[in-house]
């Protein structure tokens, strides 16, 4: 169509959009299909939360509010940048948005000139390239290996960065590998930047409660204070508080930014829900103790996932220390034909031949820019992941290898 612009050609549709939609389709149309393509927590909100937003709205705040969010809100994302990260933020540095993914828009239209480059580790969640592309500017992806955990290396990162690198973005949890960034590993990062003064850090903390066993969870301002002037940290509610529908995230960072992004989503969205709003008040400053809830149910859902895929001959996966995802890999499945005769020549046809054969909802690795994977999420109940695994298990015993494979 002659209306649509050429920068939204370049830019591909979310493939964990894509696949959970498909399952929705096929659960429609009355198939029975276990969906772990979605980061999505299978908690309820926290009751608390939810009777805030009652209160809320009973008590009238349902106008309109300011552009980078309440006055209560702001406060509270100060201080929890000041609890639990030792970040110092004023008010004023603090925006609020429709989910954190949307801040993450905001920074880049708000600093991105055409042709300017953002840098940052693959695998790596879907939305970033077709972001930094919408925002006018070219993802350089700098690819990690599973033999380092998927933590990019400070050699790669220098090798990546040229005259036109404005960003470094870092999810830490990630998404979707479950890789953390120790403080060692950011420490190498912050090395390299300070060669780069040009260049910016966006911190993706928006996994952060989520971290097992020993892993410690650090981001950049915190690790190197003296890049802090040019860190926008970004978190939200959604994954911790089992918030997503809410629709909350908030970012803190060098106030010329902050009011950058301010005029971006004041022209775009205007404010988040003010409801979401003041829920996100309570899920900041109330009761915290879903959160230990949360992450001890994912850990043991995490070990249930990692044994029952490393039993199935053709798959492996190791065991990652953040997040709610196991990024599996399959490549000695590529090659292999199904019942029907036709040849698995990509992950996509893997994740196809799973939502057919075996009633299970995954995402293609090439999605993430990684091919040769799959990614199941393990926010979904013990049975259904026990079901999905036994099922992808029995699927695969099925294919069949081509004649001379070895």
């Amino acid at each position: 169509m002659d209306i649509l612009s050429a920068k939204l050609s370049a830019v591909k549709p979310s493939q964990t959009k894509a696949m959970t939609a498909l399952a929705a389709e096929l659960k429609a149309q009355g198939k029975s299909i276990i969906t772990l393509s979605q980061g999505e927590p299978d908690f309820a909100t926290p009751e608390h939360i939810s009777q805030a937003a009652i209160a809320a709205i009973h008590a009238g705040h349902t106008k309109y509010t300011a552009v980078a969010g309440i006055p209560a809100l702001r406060e509270a994302v100060v201080e929890k940048f000041r609890r639990d990260n030792s970040l110092n933020f004023t008010p004023e540095q603090i925006t609020v948005g429709c989910g954190a993914k949307q801040l993450l828009f905001n920074a880049l239209v708000a600093s991105l000139d055409e042709g300017d480059e953002v840098v940052f580790p693959t695998p790596c969640w879907v939305s970033y390239p077709e972001i930094i592309k919408l925002a006018g500017g070219v993802p350089i992806a700098v690819e990690t290996r599973v033999d380092n955990g998927f933590i990019m290396q400070p050699s790669d990162l220098r090798a990546a960065i040229t005259p036109r690198t404005k960003w470094l973005m870092l999810n830490s949890p990630s998404n979707p590998t479950g890789a953390v960034y120790s403080r060692e590993n950011l420490e190498g990062v912050a090395a390299v930047l300070r060669d780069f003064p040009r260049v910016w850090v966006l911190a993706d903390d928006i996994y952060e409660h989520l971290i097992y066993g020993d892993a410690e969870f650090c981001t950049m301002a915190e690790v190197a204070p003296d890049l802090a002037s040019r860190t926008l940290t970004v978190n939200g509610t959604s994954k911790s508080c089992a918030m997503t529908g809410w629709r909350v995230g908030y970012a803190g960072g060098p106030l010329e930014l902050i009011k950058a992004m301010n005029t971006v989503q004041g022209q775009s969205t205007s404010h988040t829900s003010s409801i979401s709003q003041h829920a996100a008040v309570e899920a900041l400053n109330g009761d915290q103790g879903f959160i230990k809830e949360f992450r001890d149910a994912f850990e043991k859902r995490r070990d249930l996932v990692v044994e029952l895929v490393n039993e199935i001959p053709g798959l492996s996966c190791d065991t990652p220390n953040g997040a709610f995802y196991v990024f599996i890999g399959c490549q000695e499945i590529i090659g292999r034909k199904t019942p029907a005769g036709k040849t698995i020549k990509t992950d996509m046809d893997f994740a196809m031949y799973l939502m057919e054969e075996a009633g299970v909802a995954v995402v293609p690795g090439s999605g993430f820019l990684a091919d040769g994977f799959i990614r199941i999420s393990y926010a979904s109940s013990e049975d259904d992941l026990k079901n999905a695994c036994t099922a992808i298990g029995a699927a695969v015993s099925k294919l069949t290898r081509a004649q001379g494979a070895a």
